[in-house]
């Protein structure tokens, strides 16, 4: 099965309830496992949600934080470090429906292709249940170190 063309453009302001509602779905199945009120669970998403985006701009301001799309569709976001001698994978995310068709994968390779060419090392954070941990290790990445709640991975 071919994967469908996919691009990256910047995030713009328009993008926020889009980055939002994706942000629920990577958080959705620790959701489903508290007995929450629907409305307490939106609030502490928003909460969750604005506090990374946060984190994200003063650890990274110089990021390149970009809209994964396909045929003018919103499908994911992916937000990337590139310095001199290393490529930082900040974050990458897909809607539900868009997961386990290969695009992943693709783009993972593409970034890692570029880091190569510039002999940049790569690294990465992922929670050890994330069905991506087999990607990255098939990818190159090892864990260096547990940091509890995240694994740090990293390639050289």
């Amino acid at each position: 099965m071919s994967t469908p063309e996919v691009l990256l453009r910047p995030v713009v302001d328009a993008d926020q309830a889009f980055l939002r509602a994706l942000y629920g779905t990577t958080r959705a199945a620790e959701m489903s496992m508290t007995q929450w009120a629907p409305a307490l669970v939106e609030t502490f998403l928003d909460q969750q949600c604005q506090a990374q985006h946060s984190q994200y701009q003063a650890h990274f301001p110089d990021a390149c934080f970009s809209i994964i799309e396909t045929a003018s569709e919103r499908i994911g976001r992916a937000y990337l470090h590139w310095s001199d001698n290393h490529l930082h994978i900040i974050d990458m995310a897909l809607l539900p429906a868009w997961q386990g068709q290969g695009i992943g994968t693709r783009l993972l390779r593409q970034w890692l292709a570029q880091a190569d060419r510039q002999g940049l090392s790569a690294e990465l954070h992922v929670t050890a249940h994330n069905p991506a941990l087999r990607l990255y290790k098939r990818s190159g990445f090892e864990v260096v170190d547990d940091k509890g709640l995240y694994l740090k991975m990293h390639r050289y």
